[in-house]
């Protein structure tokens, strides 16, 4: 008996007769294409920059700080003299290492060293035969052990005595003399931390309202840092708002540094803002090593970036009655503002995106990359064939 087109193929198959062509093609139905998997193969480059990245700032970082602590030479430290005669023999004894400057007299020469323009004083003591050494221990451990180690052998090779006297002690919270260092480092890692963040939402924020955003916290870093600093745990003894200003304008300074890096270079701006300010910047601020025991250029440097001058200013403000402040508020309000301005004319008005809807799909595969493979594969209606999905259950009877 003849089959019919509603019979089920495979039951007529018998033994050594010819095979039936297959249900697939007899009932007009196609095997659904399933999404093309292609193994992607990165370039290197793009595992390799971060590695490199790694280890250019560890090893930045490690020979930074570990070497201007290996051997730190003092270099013309300046030192105050009196007496022409002795000035005359210390120079000659000491050679380069400090830089002898003559004092008309002794209350002269500490009223100098109290407005931090020196370093130290050296005179002769009541009966003209013993040596006295005032030193300032606010202007660092590292640079006032120094003074004292070159004065103690010219004294002993002169076969002096010598008494040294500290008329500007530190804070008896801040032992070492560091306290300074750590809060300007709390407030360059915030700042530069923000700036990361801040990186992140261009696309999702106007122009004016990150430079609020950044402004604003910068502020809000600085007084919240001198206040921890300062009335709380009394480590910092500089006035409150004239500390919280300068650690405003350090963070001002990290943030808008580190976001025009970003914006100017690209992803490698962040790493060069890391260098800059958290490796170099932090390691040559002179509060670990004294920038009269440091090479020239990182002398140079030190000076130079916003956390050296933030170090500097804080000690100013803190010990020597806000003498050389002037310098250092200088340094950060240009890069503050100086990296601001760059960002400005750089960055153009961006409107935050709309949102881009999203079909869910069965699996991670988009439906538009494999439904129209197929153009076979359509709703019905159309005048093609029709989709597996709206054929008949009944294959086989």
């Amino acid at each position: 008996m003849p089959l019919r087109d509603s019979d089920d193929l495979s039951l007529a198959y018998t033994p050594g007769a010819i095979d039936p062509p297959p249900v697939m093609e007899k009932s007009g139905v196609h095997p659904q294409p399933r999404p093309p998997q292609h193994r992607r193969r990165h370039p290197i480059r793009i595992w390799l920059q971060p590695f490199l990245i790694g280890l250019v700032i560890v090893s930045a970082f490690v020979s930074c700080y570990v070497g201007l602590m290996r051997d730190p030479q003092p270099h013309r430290i300046p030192v105050a003299v009196t007496g022409s005669q002795l000035a005359n023999k210390v120079q000659q004894a000491l050679g380069d290492s400090i830089d002898v400057r003559r004092a008309d007299s002794t209350t002269e020469a500490r009223d100098a060293l109290r407005h931090r323009d020196i370093v130290a004083v050296l005179g002769t003591g009541p009966h003209g035969k013993d040596l006295k050494l005032d030193v300032a221990s606010a202007n660092g451990l590292s640079t006032t052990t120094a003074v004292t180690k070159l004065v103690t052998a010219y004294a002993h090779g002169a076969d002096q005595h010598l008494s040294v006297s500290d008329i500007v002690p530190l804070d008896r919270y801040d032992a070492r003399g560091l306290a300074g260092f750590y809060v300007s480092f709390g407030v360059t890692l915030s700042g530069f931390a923000l700036a990361q963040n801040v990186v992140g939402l261009s696309g999702l924020l106007h122009l004016r309202h990150r430079f609020t955003l950044m402004a604003v916290f910068a502020a809000a870093s600085g007084l919240v840092a001198a206040a921890i600093a300062g009335p709380i745990l009394n480590a910092v003894p500089a006035p409150y708002l004239p500390l919280a200003f300068v650690l405003a304008l350090l963070a001002a300074a990290a943030a808008f540094t580190t976001k025009m890096l970003a914006t100017y270079v690209g992803p490698l701006g962040i790493p060069l803002a890391t260098l800059l300010l958290l490796t170099v910047g932090n390691s040559t601020s002179g509060a670990t090593v004294g920038a009269d025991l440091m090479p020239s250029g990182a002398r140079t440097v030190s000076a130079l970036l916003p956390p050296g001058a933030a170090v500097r200013a804080i000690a100013d403000l803190s010990y020597f009655q806000s003498s050389h402040v002037l310098a250092p508020l200088a340094t950060l309000i240009l890069w503050a503002a100086g990296s601001a301005v760059l960002l400005a004319f750089r960055t153009t008005e961006q409107r935050p995106a709309a949102p881009t809807p999203h079909r869910a799909t069965t699996d991670d595969t988009p439906i538009a990359h494999w439904a129209d493979t197929d153009e076979r594969h359509s709703a019905p209606g159309n005048g093609t064939t029709r989709h597996p999905a709206f054929t008949s259950s009944k294959l086989g009877g």
